[in-house]
């Protein structure tokens, strides 16, 4: 089991790394959500996560975008896996846990840091 700190992670690169991992059989944690790193300008961000969640199927019934942190990035790991509804991707798309801030049970385990400070362009997902 690898347990992964989001801070200061950006998306994509924790996105693919974790998919990666989980179709090699990995079971993976992602702690810290909320302090993932999206790299671009703000505004575009933020513009474009209001369309998607504007957008909403015929009779509510999808799709949907949600607005915890936990579940943006785990809806972005679940593009890079290779059809997550059978197969190979789903036993990996079911490895694959995401949380908001660290359980007690992972408090005392030992972590993969995601990613260090950056500047510049970016914008932390619960800022969204």
């Amino acid at each position: 089991m690898k347990i992964i700190d989001g801070k200061n992670a950006v998306l994509g690169r924790l996105a693919s790394y974790a998919a990666k991992e989980s179709l090699k059989g990995e079971e993976i944690v992602i702690v810290n959500c909320g302090e993932v790193l999206i790299t671009g300008n703000k505004k575009n961000i933020q513009k474009s996560f209001l369309e998607k969640r504007g957008r909403v199927g015929y009779g509510q019934t999808g799709p949907k975008h949600h607005k915890s942190s936990e579940k943006i990035v785990k809806r972005t790991i679940r593009g890079m896996l290779p059809n997550y509804r059978d197969g190979r991707g789903r036993d990996a798309w079911k490895k694959i846990k995401c949380y908001d801030k660290i359980p007690k049970e992972y408090e005392a385990s030992k972590k993969i840091t995601g990613g260090k400070e950056k500047h510049g362009k970016i914008t932390k997902i619960k800022d969204l």
